[in-house]
């Protein structure tokens, strides 16, 4: 995620809680599984709160997506590539956005 930008909308210098960050990555995860997608909260000491997506159809389709509050007070959902997925108040759109990305090839 990009720190201490100066334009709306980017992340604020003040970091989130991790208990913030957390608890919007949490409400991500149910919406996920209607993708058939697994998501699992990962909560490393002295670091950011991610939520590792798996497509359990193809293994190797993975990602590390966190949240983030901005400088307008929003919070946004983010690829580790530091790339905006969708507000934390679209569950929906975040979880087909990610939902897209990681979706294995159809073969046939």
């Amino acid at each position: 995620m990009v720190m201490g930008a100066q334009r709306a909308g980017t992340l604020s210098r003040a970091p989130s809680s991790a208990q913030a960050c957390a608890d919007r990555l949490d409400q991500l995860g149910p919406a996920l599984t209607g993708y058939r997608l697994t998501a699992s909260l990962v909560t490393p000491a002295g670091r950011v709160p991610s939520l590792r997506v798996v497509n359990p159809e193809a293994p190797a389709l993975a990602e590390d997506v966190y949240a983030g509050c901005c400088e307008d007070g929003s919070w946004w959902f983010w690829w580790s590539w530091a790339e905006r997925i969708a507000p934390a108040s679209d569950l929906a759109a975040a979880a087909a956005r990610i939902a897209h990305v990681l979706a294995a090839p159809h073969q046939g």
